[in-house]
């Protein structure tokens, strides 16, 4: 059975059925343990310290793992179409209809892709002279935002959208940032790309000043420092630089996470970590601004995807790389746990208790957007404190008596 991917766009943030859920049927002790194991600050926003929250080489291997699973996909349909072709042509029937050719696998890059393509048209709306030639692209992956610049042209008919002209793709893992050389994308003529395999939590090898603007889609999830990769990007922008970012938000899969919660608590009496920890929205705007960042401008999106199952979804999660890696996850989860989850999972968010003929289940990602920048005379800026010449409630009495 294929999935069915529906995405709608949320103005306001997710229900708390499933924290109403626990609340009902979990005891004060396991109440308690749930906040200290899913609700720490997992980053600080100073400089001082750091906790770890993911094991970066099992999310490597996970992302290395995922792009071999895509290569062989790819020959295994290669294989599949040409047979089909070939037994087409020797069929000696012709009063009936041909079969259908579409592939029957999966492609797990629906949701890299539609937010790639979410995020380079926020950067095609923005108006600078020359547009961003030279960029910096933080895990780039398979190259979702490069297909996505070279889409079309520049709003001044230069470079691929945003005016780019050359990309640099910046990526942890050597398998996904080169999954896909060998692939054709339309529109490469508009801008160039140069591939780099380094860790993001590493020093940038770049002077100064290097980049016009420094991109990022789905990859700051799985980052520990944030802090210092958000100070390593301003070092290396140019003044009047841009960052722009798409990262998932605290609120995503609440429905995987109670699920496997009450799971967990039912067949082995105690809980660990599965989905996350993200960050939350008011915690993006610290971060930038921390960092030296100025007009910092952020907005959330909520996805909502459909699914036959719950275990279709967390097949989808594996083959994307975005498996559990958290530092204090089980090494081993039975199967039971798993199989009691997916049922829980359908009893509490199935898609048929909302009228869908459909059936199946929802998963909610969010997904937080953030743009700002580096700090240039040119920009607008606040005036010193103390230094208005009318008091706030002068001009409220005035607009009354008007």
């Amino acid at each position: 059975m294929s999935a069915v991917y529906r995405f709608t766009t949320m103005t306001r943030q997710l229900t708390s059925h499933s924290r109403a859920y626990r609340m009902r049927h979990c005891s004060n002790n396991h109440i308690n343990n749930l906040r200290k194991t899913f609700s720490p600050h997992f980053f600080s926003t100073s400089s001082s310290s750091t906790n770890i929250a993911f094991d970066r080489d099992m999310k490597r291997r996970q992302r290395n793992g995922a792009a071999r699973s895509h290569r062989l996909a790819a020959v295994i349909d290669d294989g599949n179409e040409t047979q089909q072709s070939h037994d087409l042509s020797s069929s000696s029937s012709s009063s009936s209809s041909p079969s259908s050719s579409s592939s029957s696998i999966v492609d797990y890059d629906y949701f890299y892709d539609e937010i790639a393509a979410r995020l380079v048209d926020r950067l095609d709306d923005i108006r600078r002279e020359g547009g961003f030639p030279l960029a910096l692209e933080i895990g780039a992956g398979a190259g979702h935002v490069y297909r996505a610049i070279c889409a079309e042209d520049g709003l001044e008919g230069v470079g691929g959208m945003g005016g780019i002209r050359k990309l640099v793709q910046l990526d942890s893992s050597e398998e996904m940032l080169y999954r896909d050389k060998d692939r054709k994308v339309k529109g490469a003529e508009r801008c160039g790309a140069f591939q780099m395999v380094l860790d993001e939590e590493e020093t940038l090898p770049f002077p100064d000043g290097t980049f016009d603007i420094v991109v990022s889609s789905l990859a700051f999830h799985r980052v520990n420092d944030l802090p210092n990769v958000m100070r390593e990007i301003k070092r290396v922008l140019k003044q009047d630089g841009c960052i722009i970012f798409a990262m998932v938000g605290g609120s995503t899969l609440p429905e995987l996470r109670s699920s496997l919660v009450l799971a967990e608590m039912e067949r082995d009496g105690g809980v660990s970590p599965h989905v996350g920890p993200f960050v939350d929205l008011p915690d993006v705007g610290v971060l930038l601004t921390n960092a030296g960042f100025t007009l910092p401008t952020i907005d959330i999106d909520t996805v909502h995807i459909s699914y036959p199952d719950a275990m279709v979804l967390m097949e989808h999660l594996q083959r994307m790389g975005e498996g559990n890696a958290c530092v204090g996850r089980r090494k081993r989860v039975g199967r039971d746990t798993f199989v009691a989850a997916a049922a829980i999972y359908e009893h509490m968010f199935g898609l048929d208790e909302a009228g869908d003929d459909e059936g199946g289940v929802t998963a909610s990602v969010q997904v937080i957007y953030g743009i700002a920048w580096t700090p240039h005379d040119s920009q607008p800026k606040p005036n010193e404190r103390g230094s208005a010449d009318h008091k706030i409630g002068d001009m409220v009495k005035h607009s009354k008596n008007s």
